[in-house]
């Protein structure tokens, strides 16, 4: 499979992609600026489609699906995503607006929010301002992951989306996740390492291919971009907020 955005074959930005992913596997995927990450998962809810070959979903060409029900079974979370003035509940039911209270607040122990909602004063009926000014960055990621969560997506994307969170949030989360939606397939892009080392493969994306597919230990082992980022990390300290 190979992708241009500009429609062209000879100007491809992903190329030679040939990858298969198992229901409910959970894939990290790293890489650096420019290397493909994204625009490999923007194409399994169409925001673009392949230029070459085909992404398939349950063994059908995505564009053989209703889009919309295509993009209801698939919840992309962003590093950078939208909130609206409104309360956290009125937020989060964006992502369903049939979700009962109950449902609510499940998600959001899931993603690692219950806590530092449950401390405002209002709750769940606490108003945001618009574009989540009121709110952190790794608030603001958790009430977003939350409210895809309440979609009960088949595909759930994390696009960086637990950068603004500390270490062990993130690694609560992704427990989280590994206990309660073994059915739902994970796909975790992350910058920093320890966001995707316990994914069950993970992809080492590199100019647009695929560089290397394995574990984190095995790419310790035997791949050269993994153990210079590994390396880096390690040296860097991991400071996040």
């Amino acid at each position: 499979m190979g992708f241009s955005y500009v429609g062209v074959p000879e100007k491809l930005c992903l190329t030679g992609i040939d990858l298969h992913i198992r229901a409910g596997e959970t894939i990290g995927i790293i890489g650096g600026t420019g290397s493909g990450k994204t625009s490999l998962v923007q194409l399994i809810p169409r925001l673009y489609d392949a230029t070459v070959g085909s992404v398939r979903v349950g063994g059908r060409d995505v564009k053989e699906y209703d889009l919309g029900a295509l993009r209801d079974a698939v919840a992309v979370v962003l590093q950078k995503n939208v909130l609206f003035s409104g309360t956290i509940k009125e937020n989060l039911r964006w992502g369903n607006p049939e979700a009962s209270d109950e449902e609510i607040q499940e998600v959001c122990r899931l993603a690692q929010a219950d806590g530092f909602i449950s401390a405002f004063p209002d709750g769940y009926n606490t108003y945001i301002e618009q574009g989540g000014t009121n709110v952190s960055g790794g608030q603001k990621q958790r009430l977003c992951i939350a409210r895809a969560l309440l979609k009960h997506p088949k595909i759930l994307i994390l696009d960086d989306s637990t950068s603004a969170v500390d270490t062990r949030t993130d690694a609560l989360i992704r427990r989280a996740f590994q206990s309660c939606l073994p059915k739902t397939t994970k796909i975790i892009i992350a910058q920093r390492i320890s966001s995707a080392e316990d994914a069950d493969r993970i992809l080492v994306m590199d100019g647009g291919k695929i560089d290397a597919v394995g574990t984190h230990e095995e790419l310790l082992k035997t791949n050269k971009i993994y153990q210079e980022v590994s390396i880096s990390q390690q040296k860097g300290g991991g400071a996040d907020e």
